[in-house]
């Protein structure tokens, strides 16, 4: 929305002066402007609260089809919007967007990380984040003056989306269903078997099978859980309170601060007004080759390692970004420092946590609860995208630069929590992260547990000897 946003508020107010005869102020256009860039946000919240029933309901295949044509009938809108002179149409199909990618988010995840066999379900999730940053660094490019950011093709820069809905809609069939969902969800042991074999090859997948016949066997009689019951059941409260925190924490990080501040670092340091939009292609490229990196070395090193590193360097990076704007105004090459730290911060944030963080619902809750869980997953992650684009522009008035420490919280706290909280969950099934979580909680409550034990001890032979 970015490239072209300019001839969005000049549709808006053309609309207005042919359609009622009135000349918009420039705070009213920009009103508007801002509301239809949020109104996605809301759609994605939409989008959210909608997936899980749906995914359990037609099936994460299933699913993933009949939400392209809410994109394509979007697309349509978009396209049309500049010959019908109709803003409005924009915005309806900004939400229509939203609630694509509110679903998308969690029946794309959650049938991705299901197909994948286990020793490669890290590096498949991880393709969730590359494909976003794709998509970021597609429309970077697309949006340039010399292809569809001009005044006569900007509606099929917004369209574009229907192309790819269409994309899918082609070849998404040739593709099995999850093979977990069709075994543990529909009892149907042939036709994972023939999934399966469709996904991985002919080969014999019987231990595979029966990994998911025990996870089966231990959730018998066991339906797929709301989000109220998964709120209130207390064996998974660790796996639930890990969703809340890293996903809060994906939103309030600071990497969309980062973006914002890009282009003022970028002029301070000499770069022209109309070069700015290249520039940032090199934002984008480096988001996108980062995140292909963090798909090769997943597996030999660890989700919660790369989290944890992730969230160490974004902290250490804040801090002396927060510096060097503060003193790029009083010494010469300091934007030149602040232009190397704001690609170093990008590189942490997409070699962690934008690649963990996505599929980490599907990995440490058993099938009865990733519904619910991605259903809360994503609603944090709409509502922190919501809530920061209202109040980020308030928080820059007020605090400028020194904003990043509020950010900077939010990294330090979340690499706290990964740091003594949760188990590596690499090449371990959703029961045995589930052991590993009570494992790791018990020996802390138990030692807990014992201190107090100790202390009221301690006061007893007090009393004792005193009396």
């Amino acid at each position: 929305m970015t490239s072209p946003s300019g001839f969005i508020k000049e549709l808006v107010n053309r609309t207005c002066l042919q359609r009622y005869s009135v000349s918009l102020e420039p705070w009213q256009v920009s009103f508007i402007w801002s509301f239809t860039v949020s109104i996605f946000c809301i759609g994605g919240l939409v989008g959210s609260l909608m997936a899980g029933p749906l995914i359990t309901k037609f099936g994460r295949k299933r699913c993933l089809l009949l939400n392209n044509f809410v994109a394509i009938f979007g697309a349509v809108l978009m396209i049309l919007s500049q010959t019908a002179t109709s803003f409005e149409m924009i915005m309806v199909a900004r939400l229509l967007y939203g609630i694509n990618a509110g679903v998308s988010l969690s029946a794309h995840t959650i049938y991705l990380v299901e197909c994948a066999p286990k020793r490669l379900r890290g590096m498949v999730g991880v393709t969730v984040a590359t494909f976003i940053s794709l998509g970021k660094f597609c429309g970077q490019l697309l949006g340039i003056s010399e292809l569809l950011g001009t005044q006569e093709r900007w509606p099929w820069l917004l369209g574009f989306n229907g192309f790819t809905a269409l994309l899918q809609l082609s070849t998404l069939p040739l593709l099995p269903e999850s093979p977990r969902f069709l075994l543990l969800d529909r009892g149907d042991r042939q036709a994972c078997e023939k999934a399966l074999r469709r996904l991985w090859g002919n080969k014999d997948h019987s231990m595979e099978v029966e990994e998911m016949l025990e996870e089966k066997a231990a959730l018998q009689n066991v339906r797929s859980h709301s989000v109220m019951e998964l709120i209130q059941n207390q064996t998974v409260r660790w796996q639930l309170l890990t969703i809340l925190v890293t996903f809060t924490a994906l939103q309030l990080c600071g990497i969309n601060a980062v973006y914002f501040y890009s282009f003022e670092v970028f002029r301070a340091a000499g770069i022209q007004e109309h070069q700015l939009r290249y520039t940032a292609l090199g934002t984008g490229m480096c988001e996108l080759s980062t995140s292909v990196a963090c798909f090769m070395i997943i597996e030999n090193t660890g989700k919660k390692v790369l989290m944890l590193r992730g969230y160490t360097g974004m902290s250490a990076t804040v801090i002396l970004l927060t510096v060097t704007l503060y003193l790029q105004s009083k010494i010469s090459w300091m934007p030149y420092c602040s232009m190397v730290l704001i690609f170093f911060f990008i590189f942490f944030f997409a070699s962690g946590p934008a690649g963990v963080t996505a599929p980490l619902p599907g990995e440490i809750f058993t099938q009865s609860f990733k519904s619910a869980a991605y259903t809360i997953a994503c609603t944090l992650n709409w509502t922190g995208l919501f809530v920061l684009g209202m109040l980020f522009p308030v928080l820059v008035e007020k605090l400028d630069y020194f904003c990043f420490f509020l950010f900077l919280f939010f990294c330090v706290g979340c690499g706290l929590y990964v740091k003594f909280n949760v188990p590596e969950t690499k090449n371990q099934t959703a029961l045995e992260i589930a052991a590993a979580f009570q494992k790791m909680h018990c020996k802390s409550e138990e030692s807990q547990s014992k201190k107090d034990t100790e202390q009221k001890l301690k006061g007893v032979q007090i009393y004792e000897t005193q009396f």
